[in-house]
């Protein structure tokens, strides 16, 4: 079986769509899954199947997540909904139409994993599944880390906003994923950090489908591009004070407080179709106003 690396060694081809969900203050645009189950943090970080120089496979276990991925095999991602202890074994039940399960359990200085069939009951867990075994890595292979680095960060980043967005209140939206996505640290976002986002999340959304390592490699390079647009798409859009990056409050604006606007009782209505006809919309505003007699 090609390793892992050598699968990544593909051209990058393409394209994807604005990935401005990932990043926009409403949470009902997150994976949301209720809050509550987690996995224990020894089981948590990055995991490697096979010689770590060169690993067949890598499995990325989060507070609420587990992201497999493989050389050749379809990827899998499970967002957990509930965890339980039984047996040595910590067995998450994950979302989705038929709640799979994913079952872990520490083996030495490693991890073993079980992928249960829906069907086997509780009580005869893991079943038939096949065991995979896993080990921790100094450091993954740099073409590894390239393709994955950004994606696993960003599953974590999503379990962060869903706490931070679960009020609804799109000023605290807003605050939690400024505070995520920005790298430099000065609580601001350029196009570069927008653009991450926009990888991540085409990198995870590319798993949660199943992609298998040629469709994960393309989603990465398209998200590369698309990422670029995302980011100068919301700068243009947002940032209000010309500075060339955002803030928590132009992400909120008009977002965080809506209220109806007192208005005013002097003048009189002036002609308002069409001013939703794309780039008329202001002039035919502007034209209204001037032609009020």
């Amino acid at each position: 079986m090609p390793s892992l690396s050598l699968r990544m060694a593909l051209p990058l081809a393409g394209a994807a769509a604005l990935l401005l969900a990932a990043i926009q203050p409403i949470s009902a645009q997150l994976l949301a899954v209720p809050t509550g189950p987690v996995l224990p943090d020894a089981q948590r970080g990055a995991w490697f199947a096979g010689d770590c120089a060169d690993p067949r496979g890598m499995l990325v276990v989060t507070a609420r997540s587990v992201a497999r991925v493989d050389a050749e095999a379809p990827a899998r991602l499970f967002r957990l909904a509930a965890t339980r202890a039984a047996d040595g074994w910590t067995i998450g039940t994950a979302t989705g139409a038929e709640a799979p399960r994913i079952m872990l359990r520490p083996a030495g200085e490693g991890l073993e994993t079980a992928e249960p069939d829906p069907k086997t009951r509780d009580d005869r867990l893991p079943g038939t599944a096949t065991l995979a075994a896993w080990r921790r890595c100094a450091a993954p292979p740099p073409v590894l880390a390239a393709l994955h680095g950004e994606g696993a960060a960003f599953l974590a980043i999503v379990e962060h906003l869903e706490a931070g967005c679960a009020s609804g209140t799109p000023g605290v939206c807003a605050q939690a994923i400024v505070a995520q996505a920005d790298v430099s640290g000065d609580g601001l976002l350029t196009t570069a950090e927008i653009a991450r986002l926009a990888r991540g999340a085409a990198w995870l959304g590319a798993v949660q489908e199943g992609g298998t390592q040629d469709v994960i490699a393309a989603a990465v390079g398209a998200g590369a591009v698309a990422g670029i647009l995302a980011g100068r798409v919301l700068l243009e859009s947002l940032d209000y004070d010309g500075d060339g990056r955002l803030s928590a409050a132009e992400l909120a604006q008009d977002r965080a407080a809506f209220a109806a606007a007192p208005g005013s009782t002097a003048g009189r209505p002036l002609r308002v179709e069409g001013l939703t006809e794309g780039a008329g919309m202001l002039r035919g505003l502007f034209e209204g106003l001037m032609n009020l007699r």
